[in-house]
């Protein structure tokens, strides 16, 4: 097989504002859910915090000299909100949108395209004291919010996404509370997941009003590649209703203006829907340029008697996923890149003429800096490789997919795992901040200058 990419193929890297900017105080940036999360006892590993993170608000110049060292195409980072419209409304903060202009300026200058994320889940927690996303009027002050950063912004950040991985906001913050704000309430989790999906598509209209008609704008999905356990209708079934609460709550507003009929039913008994106004799904569904996935492994679904996890509201009692046999990684997530691979051409299949960017890929293993300061973590450039394969599978099937996004550029807070997990490229020494290339680094570099697979 051919193990070129096709020529302007966007080679990137992504991270979050939460994870890797730190200064959490600094120039009039406000608490946003995560600040306050993460001072909860017991929510995050080691009452670890994103105070500090990698402390990129003051070494951006650093890591961008890695990402020219890299040769990155395309950077993706996430603005965060707390620092543009500290409080999530009101007047912007010059100093928070000075950041991101130098950010955007600098890699202009390295020849990196920038890619900015509005939200990365960490909202002001401002807005969460009058709600958060239960609540209708979060999705519009988001649509302010959007407007504000396009306008200031715009002539430097060409490409634009609303929203990463809203299924996560919604059921991670919402239902189970593995997340912030850490709360557990599915009604309210079904609630936050309309509203986001209607601040998607209220901040299209935004974006579009403030940009050039040049800008491309985006949605990042963290899409379920799902599996029956067996062939029977039972088994059949329970997918359905994981891909229902997981994957078509959001696919079907976005891209065809309807809510799923069968979530809808599976529903019942926790809402009427009645949150869902007329004109929400219109608005919804305002045209984007191409679609972002996020994936890192498949799940496998089976029929079961027992509750199902808390995320998954409408599955209680129908739903188990049964462990994928083989490799794991750091965060006992399964590798298989065939997933990828289906997800992809799914995705062809069902929104023809939609550009996909693989928007998230990667993997946490517990890598280190060895005695002579090198960081060697082979599992992870094994798990790169596969991906790569089953993307260059995917467009020799006729998906038209125009990058690839590793996950992440930098060890980070990751989130309840607080410095537990690293999934970056580069090795991050949280009590120094010191930045160490790992043998990923230099792979994917080759990868990049290649613009395809390097030979096994």
């Amino acid at each position: 097989m051919n193990a070129h990419f096709p020529a302007g193929f966007r080679w990137g890297s992504a991270t979050a504002a939460y994870q890797i900017e730190g200064a959490a105080a600094e120039d009039g940036r406000t608490p946003s859910i995560w600040d306050t999360f993460s001072r909860t006892p017991g929510k995050v590993r080691n009452g670890d915090t994103g105070d500090t993170a990698t402390d990129h608000y003051h070494r951006s110049r650093e890591d961008i000299a890695l990402m020219r060292e890299l040769g990155l195409t395309d950077y993706r980072f996430s603005l965060s909100w707390s620092r543009v419209l500290p409080g999530g409304r009101g007047p912007v903060s010059q100093k928070g949108l000075d950041f991101y202009r130098q950010l955007a300026d600098e890699l202009l200058d390295a020849g990196i395209r920038p890619v900015a994320t509005l939200y990365h889940w960490d909202l002001p927690q401002e807005l969460e004291d009058a709600g958060g996303w239960p609540e209708r009027a979060t999705a519009e002050r988001f649509a302010e919010y959007a407007g504000r950063a396009a306008e200031a912004l715009g002539d430097r950040v060409g490409t634009w996404t609303t929203l990463n991985e809203p299924w996560c906001a919604a059921f991670l913050g919402y239902g189970s509370g593995e997340h912030a704000p850490g709360r557990t309430d599915e009604r309210a989790a079904l609630r936050a997941a309309h509203h986001l999906n209607l601040a998607h598509g209220l901040g299209v209209r935004a974006l579009r009003a403030a940009l050039p008609a040049s800008a491309e704008v985006s949605l990042t999905l963290n899409l379920h590649a799902l599996r029956p356990h067996t062939d029977t209708p039972e088994d059949r079934d329970a997918v359905r209703r994981i891909d229902a609460v997981g994957n078509r709550i959001f696919l079907e507003p976005v891209f065809h203006g309807r809510l799923p009929e069968d979530l809808v039913a599976d529903t019942a008994a926790l809402t009427d829907w009645s949150f869902v106004h007329d004109g929400d799904l219109a608005a919804i569904a305002a045209p984007i340029d191409s679609l972002g996935v996020n994936y890192y492994s498949p799940a496998v679904v089976a029929a079961g008697s027992s509750a199902a996890p808390s995320p998954w509201p409408g599955a209680a009692g129908h739903v188990r996923f049964v462990p994928l046999p083989g490799p794991r990684t750091a965060m006992d997530w399964p590798v298989d890149a065939d997933g990828l691979h289906e997800l992809l051409v799914r995705l062809r299949d069902e929104l023809p003429g939609v550009p996909l960017l693989v928007t998230e890929n990667g993997a946490a293993y517990d890598d280190y800096a060895d005695p002579e300061g090198a960081v060697h973590d082979p599992e992870r450039v094994a798990y790169l490789a596969a991906h790569l394969a089953a993307a260059r599978r995917a467009l020799a099937d006729g998906v038209d997919l125009r990058g690839y996004f590793v996950w992440s550029l930098l060890d980070n807070f990751e989130w309840a795992h607080g410095y537990g997990r690293r999934f970056g490229i580069v090795h991050v020494d949280f009590p120094t901040g010191r930045r160490t290339p790992k043998d990923s680094f230099r792979w994917y570099r080759e990868v990049i200058a290649r613009n395809g697979l390097p030979p096994r």
